[in-house]
């Protein structure tokens, strides 16, 4: 998803790329500006245990081509043991100016395990997902 930018074809009706995206389920909240006033991707996310804020080089943003745009944050670091990420996916979604689209997607916490020790430890699964139906909108924010 490029940071703001409207679709060329689009560009000559006034459609724009959405650029922020307020969604929610299953008790995670989550705010995502493609560019904040300084030109930087932020993330807020809120569960039942944290609330953080997220930008610059913290939020991790892949196009995926057959997937949308996936936005990433690591929740929790423990070096060594283990570590919690959230995945956003993104679908293409335009807006007209000043309006909103409806969005239902997928967030994925994801917890990392980081077996540090033995080589044997490092055998076997080490990626647990948790995936999340989230509902909200989509709109384009003028920066």
């Amino acid at each position: 998803m490029s940071q703001g930018s409207r679709s060329s074809s689009a560009a000559s009706v006034g459609v724009n790329q959405a650029n922020h995206f307020t969604l929610s389920g299953g008790g995670i909240h989550v705010d995502f500006f493609a560019a904040d006033l300084i030109g930087r991707p932020q993330l807020n996310y809120h569960d039942a245990s944290r609330t953080e804020s997220f930008s610059g080089d913290s939020v991790r943003i892949v196009d995926v081509p057959d997937l949308g745009t996936v936005v990433s944050v690591t929740l929790k670091l423990l070096v060594d043991v283990s570590s919690t990420t959230f995945s956003l996916l993104l679908p293409r979604t335009t807006v007209l100016p000043g309006a909103s689209a409806s969005v239902s997607t997928d967030g994925i916490t994801t917890l990392h395990k980081t077996p540090f020790a033995l080589p044997q430890a490092n055998l076997g699964q080490h990626d647990i997902y948790t995936v999340t139906r989230l509902r909200g909108t989509a709109s384009f924010v003028q920066t």
